[in-house]
């Protein structure tokens, strides 16, 4: 049998979807498999494809595979592949496969722009984006559906439009959602092709020495804790990363940083950070809410413990987002305030630091 169809993401995709996969737009979720046969004559990917799939076109297939979405024996392919026998196909998007309806629902949006073709959201920290194992309601997608309802054009359970890329349930930011199938095809393209300009705002314990820096390192999912992601510095397993990172301001005990992606990974600031020993101000995950550096004291403790308590979850935030319109060929670039709970702790360490020195 060579066709075989995913009715349940298989164990690996639900432990990403688990775990809300981060920035990024290269989490990527197998929808469907293919398995050529052992008398298989060479043929290019996209014919093989378009045999087995009714309701996809070829032109459609080869966008796919321009966007990185078509693999073989698990790397990414050209449309003029040659399909060799026993080799596996998979078809993979930026998504889970929905196991139930998405239902319209209405939750708030804070659109930072929209036009035909695309909109770009702010989304708060706390939203998760996906439905998926343990949250069918009261996500990202849930609040596109109620937002498009009257749209005949756009139906939320089509995965070909929709939300472009990720970022975590607790980190604030702009997410760009296409409205098309071809302007899906091409912002994908873009964060394939790393062109597109992301720039995260993060909180974080210490003082990263040098002050600006590159951190590159292979990311791929820990042999320790499957919920958590970690740095494989010799290249051996994982995904490579890398991202830039800049201070703007430090507390000594604290500091606030620019992080730039040049890659997108899942977790990958939150993973970068904790690899050079600077973990995101109250990130659970990886550790950061617990005080990493300053005094025993209690009234230190109780500061600390504040801080969390004004800003519960790790302090990261997508505060720029750059790409090229799909249709227009302009150059979009959009940037949101760093939201209240990061501005509000940031003041609280700056007067701390400032009465205590």
């Amino acid at each position: 049998m060579d066709y075989i169809e995913q009715e349940d993401i298989d164990d690996e995709m639900q432990l990403l979807s688990d775990v809300e996969p981060g920035d990024d737009g290269n989490g990527m979720y197998e929808h469907f498999r293919f398995v050529a046969e052992k008398g298989q004559t060479l043929l290019r990917v996209d014919k093989f494809l378009v045999a087995r799939m009714e309701k996809s076109s070829r032109n459609r297939i080869q966008q796919a595979a321009e966007a990185g979405c078509i693999l073989v024996n698990g790397k990414p392919v050209k449309s003029n592949y040659r399909v060799k026998p026993f080799d596996v196909i998979a078809i993979v998007m930026d998504r889970p496969r929905y196991e139930l309806e998405i239902i319209a629902e209405d939750i708030p949006l804070d659109i930072v722009y929209e036009d035909e073709f695309l909109l770009v959201v702010n989304k708060p920290p706390g939203l998760v984006v996906h439905p998926g194992h343990g949250n069918y309601h009261g996500t990202l997608v849930n609040a596109l559906a109620y937002h498009f309802k009257d749209n005949p054009d756009y139906d939320v359970n089509d995965p070909r439009m929709g939300l472009v890329h990720r970022i975590d349930k607790d980190t604030s930011g702009l997410l760009v959602i296409a409205k098309t199938p071809n302007a899906k095809t091409h912002l994908g393209k873009q964060f394939f092709n790393k062109t597109t300009k992301r720039e995260y705002v993060a909180i974080v314990w210490g003082a990263p020495n040098p002050e600006n820096g590159r951190i590159e390192g292979n990311i791929g999912r820990s042999l320790k804790d499957r919920l958590q992601m970690t740095v494989y510095p010799d290249g051996d397993m994982g995904k490579h990363a890398v991202t830039h990172y800049e201070t703007i301001e430090s507390f000594g005990y604290v500091s606030v940083v620019k992080c730039v992606l040049e890659t997108g990974r899942t977790h990958q600031i939150r993973v970068h950070m904790k690899h050079i020993g600077h973990p995101l101000l109250n990130d659970a995950r990886y550790g950061g809410d617990q005080i990493l550096r300053g005094t025993t004291s209690a009234k230190y403790r109780q500061f600390v413990s504040n801080c969390f308590e004004v800003c519960p979850r790790q302090a990261l935030h997508a505060r720029t987002l750059g790409f090229v319109h799909p249709e227009t060929g302009e150059e979009m670039f959009f940037t949101s305030e760093v939201p209240t709970d990061m501005t509000t702790m940031i003041e609280k360490w700056r007067t701390y630091m400032s009465a205590n020195n």
